[in-house]
């Protein structure tokens, strides 16, 4: 059973649809990379996902639940990070994660804490407000909060942003243990296509809010004339004439 399934997924605002009935799946243990240019429906699609949006058609089912008939069901399994969406900055690391757990209902929070501590290297800011932490630092916080209930899905929007190199890196080694440690599945949108050819295992290419593309992200350049996957982006954002066929 996929992780997540998405069919004929859509969303109009009046006469503009922002998402053209996609259809696509996450399998557990994969890491799918959802990639376009601004403006091509990547954060409407991860909202719908999220329940933030209701869709205006298509159905979404997280671990074969769906999403509109059972809410709770299907959001108790799915988790998010993304750069545009800090944690509260008057709170500190460790009232955040215990308040988001409390959300989650987390069992054994306490213990659920600690670990994420340990493994996100926050042990020494834990009693410092977020607020006042760098941004790589609070890139590991979410991470750290995205992890809380053990999620089947991992939905993460632009997690490197702003990142040096070296964080970006370690992010991208928690990201991947993850989904190669657990039986569940990660969706990522980007605009570092060295990231996403190194991380993930298929990519979705979106234009004007339907999918143009799709397919292993170090084989797909050289199937639509292109050189890398960079250059296959260029093309797809500068609405060059680019092949649909996979």
């Amino acid at each position: 059973m996929p992780v997540l399934s998405v069919q004929s997924l859509g969303k109009r605002y009046g006469a503009v649809e922002a998402v053209r009935a996609i259809s696509f799946q996450v399998q557990a243990n994969e890491i799918v990379g959802l990639l376009g240019p601004n403006g091509a429906g990547k954060t409407t699609t991860i909202n719908m996902i999220l329940g933030v949006l209701e869709p205006t058609s298509g159905s979404i089912h997280i671990e074969g639940i769906d999403l509109r008939a059972q809410r709770v069901r299907a959001l108790e399994r799915t988790n998010f990070a993304a750069v545009y969406a800090p944690l509260p900055g008057n709170l500190t690391v460790y009232h955040n994660l215990r308040i988001f757990g409390l959300i989650y209902g987390v069992k054994d929070l306490r213990h659920r804490i600690e670990e994420l501590l340990v493994h996100f290297e926050l042990e020494k800011f834990r009693r410092t407000k977020c607020g006042v932490l760098s941004s790589g630092e609070q890139t590991r916080v979410a991470l750290a909060k995205a992890m809380l209930n053990r999620p089947k899905l991992l939905l993460l929007d632009e997690p490197t942003a702003s990142l040096d190199p070296a964080m970006a890196s370690d992010i991208r080694k928690h990201i991947r243990a993850f989904a190669d440690g657990r039986a569940g599945g990660v969706l990522w949108t980007s605009h570092n296509m060295y990231e996403v050819e190194e991380v993930c295992d298929r990519v979705l290419f979106l234009s004007q809010g339907r999918i143009l593309l799709e397919g292993d992200p170090k084989t797909l350049p050289a199937k639509h004339g292109q050189k890398s996957l960079e250059d296959l982006f260029i093309a797809v954002a500068r609405d060059t004439h680019v092949d649909g066929g996979a």
